[in-house]
């Protein structure tokens, strides 16, 4: 499944993102022939954790107060304790997120990637899967949470494609894919 000529942005904290749930989601879209970047709220590197064992560190592409939501065919918010928690706070990343969500265009959250989603208000009456631990701010957020691998939401201004842990990647990984093919590059003004 090809998706030439489409950019991912992958949103994350200066660290605690979880590395699978960086890794394997920026592999599937490069291997699908997609351009991966990496937005954080600070220019530099990011720190990656394996659980709670520092692992690699990335490259930032970009920062979220440069980057433009419009020139991206989808938004991933990778898991991560730590990550989710930090990037719900910072106001960068919220409006980045805010300024994707009015796009239309899908995002992909895994684990603990939802948190900014909850507090920029973009889940009320949203059906999303996460790891359990956030369930009740999902439910307090008005969405409808769901102990689900895989769990693709349709029903609201954005395709939410969401999963709950590093062994759902493989559905996700794939989903995600599916839902950035069905992007025209035509309609996502600079899309990269």
């Amino acid at each position: 499944m090809s998706i030439n000529g489409k950019s991912v942005a992958f949103l994350v904290a200066k660290e605690g993102i979880e590395q699978v749930e960086l890794t394997e989601p920026w592999k599937a879209v490069e291997q699908s022939g997609g351009d991966a970047r990496l937005i954080s709220v600070e220019p530099g590197t990011v720190q990656a954790f394996n659980h709670l064992t520092p692992a690699d560190t990335f490259s930032v592409d970009e920062t979220a107060d440069a980057a433009r939501a419009e020139d991206y065919s989808a938004l991933v918010l990778p898991g991560g304790v730590a990550n989710g928690d930090l990037l719900r706070w910072q106001e960068p990343a919220r409006d980045f997120v805010r300024r994707f969500v009015a796009t239309g265009r899908p995002v992909a959250v895994i684990c603990h990637g939802g948190w900014v989603l909850i507090d920029v208000d973009a889940v009320r009456d949203r059906r999303v899967t996460s790891w359990p631990s956030l369930a009740v701010d999902y439910r307090n957020a008005g969405a409808e949470w769901v102990d689900e691998q895989l769990v693709v939401c349709t029903g609201g201004n954005f395709p939410l494609i969401s999963s709950r842990k590093p062994d759902d990647l493989p559905a996700f990984c794939r989903e995600l894919v599916s839902q950035v093919k069905k992007v025209s590059v035509a309609t996502a003004t600079g899309a990269r």
